[in-house]
Formats: C-alpha cells, sequence, structure tokens
C-alpha cells in the first residue's frame, strides 16, 4: 500500500473517531430515567456511537470513542462528578468491547444480536460487582457520606444498577440492530471495512 495513501486513511480514521466521540459526549446530555428505578440511573444512547466505531474499525476504537466522550464530558462539566465520568467509561467498555469482538469473529447480523445480548449480560454483571467494591463506596467518599454497609450496597445493586444496566443494553440494542442495517450497505459501498482498519 502506497506509504501516502496509508497516513490519510489513518488520518480518516481519526477524523472519524474524533468525531464520533464528539456526538457521543452530545448524547450523553440528552437522557431519561427509566420508570420504576431510581431517578439518577438514565438511559442514554451515547454508547451507539461508540459501537459505530468498533463495528467499523476494531473493538479498541469503541474504547477510544468512550475514552473521548468521558473525557469531553469531565471537561465541559469542569469535573462535577468524575466518579460517574469513571464508571460511566466502564459500563461502556464492559458493553462495546464483547459485541465488537463478537461480530468481528462472525461478521453477521445474528452476531451482532448475539453480541448486544452477550454485551448486555457482561455489563450488568460487571457494573454490579464494579459498583460494589469500588463506585459506590467511592461515591461515599466523594459526596462526603458514611460509609455504605454491605446491605445498602447490595439493595442499591439488586433494586437499581442491575436491572438498569440490563434494560440499558436492551434499548441501545434495540436501536442499534436496525441502524446498523440501514447502515451496512452504505459502509460496504464507500469500503470502508473494519478489516482494512491499522
Amino acid at each position: 500500500m502506497n506509504p501516502q495513501t496509508g497516513q490519510s486513511s489513518k488520518l480518516l480514521k481519526l477524523i472519524i473517531l474524533a468525531l464520533l466521540g464528539s456526538i457521543s459526549m452530545v448524547l450523553m446530555f440528552l437522557n431519561f430515567p427509566l420508570p420504576m428505578l431510581p431517578q439518577y440511573l438514565k438511559v442514554d444512547f451515547s454508547e451507539v456511537p461508540a459501537l459505530i466505531a468498533a463495528i467499523l474499525f476494531t473493538p479498541i476504537a469503541g474504547v477510544v470513542v468512550e475514552g473521548l466522550k468521558n473525557t469531553l464530558y469531565l471537561i465541559y462539566t469542569g469535573a462535577a462528578d468524575p466518579v460517574g465520568v469513571v464508571a460511566n467509561f466502564a459500563a461502556g467498555t464492559l458493553f462495546v468491547v464483547p459485541v465488537a469482538m463478537i461480530y468481528h469473529k462472525f461478521k453477521s447480523t445474528k452476531s451482532l444480536v448475539s453480541g448486544l445480548v452477550t454485551s448486555s449480560v457482561i455489563m450488568a454483571i460487571g457494573m454490579s460487582v464494579l459498583n460494589f467494591y469500588f463506585i459506590l463506596p467511592a461515591y461515599s467518599w466523594f459526596m462526603g457520606w458514611e460509609t455504605m454497609s454491605t446491605n445498602v450496597k447490595w439493595v442499591t445493586i439488586m433494586a437499581g444498577i442491575l436491572p438498569f444496566n440490563a434494560i440499558k443494553g436492551i434499548v441501545i440494542g434495540a436501536l442499534f440492530v436496525p441502524l446498523f442495517i440501514k447502515m451496512k450497505p452504505w459502509l460496504e459501498q464507500k469500503g470502508i471495512r473494519s478489516s482494512s482498519a491499522a
């Protein structure tokens, strides 16, 4: 491959990732709570651009978009909630990476759906574990609250965090599948394939 063409391809990839990261950050502000769950747990669609990057290029590209999104959000909000930003990055990574790995292995819409279901389960369980051991204690420390008891943490997770992340994964997946189906012919027509990415 021509070195100049390779450089242009890498530059295009960087521009696309930066654009997707910026769109993802904006989507973080378009959030809404779920009925019957705590109001502070809000669904947004900021994982969709990261999923596009991960499917278009590699799983790592999706992580890069997640990192850009949360860094921009942290700068924009003035680091008002660093624990929440870290939690958002962790949740996004747990969701995006498995689905991209499964999709890139089989390259089909069916594998994408299987990956989204798998990712929803991984995100729900993974975030429950991270909240129990790290995120909830960090929130308590950051907010100056008393240390949460084990029972309080379990109730918070089982009544809020676990079902929230499971539902969030299902909602994002339900939105992404038809979007991907519509995008796939266009991506193939333009010749932008994940296998060609560096």
